[in-house]
């Protein structure tokens, strides 16, 4: 891949959000999200339209859409929302500002039933039915690939598995995919051989990494990444978040100013609102700390 291929940014206040254990009120999280909209990011990872019961954090997605609605906000970023079946997926492609459904797709038959009470099989069936909905509604589909450097359950894995399952989902039809390190079990050796192989079979899909990260490993594995080709990053304010079905104490989100501040020194990083950015970052100083 060119290196002046553009960059994307994908910030994840969904994620930070997502296994907060204090609840966000639904109007600081509007101003929160009104917020990030102003920086000039490619996509923000908003919300999810998955059970309440699971995700009670996020129970309130279409109410918090809504208001963004109201404040009618104009910008280039796009939002997008996870979806966890097909539920989830028509409930979320009935609103016109969202563009993208992102569905976590594991790898791990034990993270899969974990994280949307289906097996990896039925969860194959459920992207070409999301697949589905997404070209009737002129959506795109975002697939994570859970779990795809490794999982700490004992299910089989390998890089092979990871690329029959990516190449399987490619032929489908969807245009995004995106790596995830789901509980930061990932070397940045993993990352690179990996991400490389997905973007050299993939030339004509988006591809990024979604990587759980502590601030001591984050620059490394960010590296190989984008020396294996990736151009699609996802991040979150402060590294906060982590996938609360995973068991794995919230390793945390790539910090979005640190992952600004390392990408400026490539010429094709956009170019973004810094005063936005630092009334974001405040924002995210009130709503994440305990």
């Amino acid at each position: 891949m060119s290196t002046n291929t553009p960059i994307h940014l994908i910030e994840c206040p969904r994620d930070a959000m997502q296994g907060w254990p204090v609840y966000i009120p639904t109007q600081k999280k509007i101003e929160y999200l009104h917020s990030l909209l102003q920086v000039g990011f490619n996509t923000l990872d908003f919300g999810s339209f998955v059970s309440p019961k699971a995700i009670p954090q996020l129970a309130d997605t279409a109410e918090v859409l809504k208001g963004l609605r109201q404040l009618q906000t104009d910008t280039p970023t796009k939002l997008l929302a996870i979806v966890a079946n097909v539920r989830g997926a028509e409930e979320a492609a009935a609103f016109e500002e969202i563009s993208y459904l992102g569905f976590p797709f594991s790898v791990s038959e034990t993270f899969q039933l974990r994280n949307t009470n289906s097996t990896v099989a039925q969860s194959l069936q459920r992207v070409i039915e999301i697949q589905r909905i997404c070209e009737q509604s002129h959506k795109q589909l975002v697939i994570y690939i859970s779990m795809g450097f490794g999982n700490p359950y004992g299910d089989a894995w390998s890089p092979e598995i990871v690329f029959e399952w990516v190449n399987r989902i490619a032929g489908m039809g969807v245009p995004i995919i995106s790596l995830a390190d789901t509980v930061g079990l990932a070397t940045p050796e993993q990352v690179y051989s990996m991400t490389n192989y997905v973007v050299e079979k993939l030339p004509n899909h988006e591809i990024g990494v979604h990587l759980h990260s502590s601030s001591h490993n984050r620059q490394p594995k960010i590296e190989a990444a984008w020396k294996a080709g990736c151009r699609r990053f996802d991040s979150a304010m402060k590294g906060v978040g982590g996938c609360p079905m995973a068991n794995d104490d919230l390793v945390g989100n790539i910090d979005t100013e640190w992952l600004i501040s390392y990408l400026e020194q490539y010429d094709n990083v956009p170019k973004l609102n810094k005063t936005a950015l630092a009334k974001s970052v405040n924002l995210a100083n009130e709503i994440f700390t305990l």
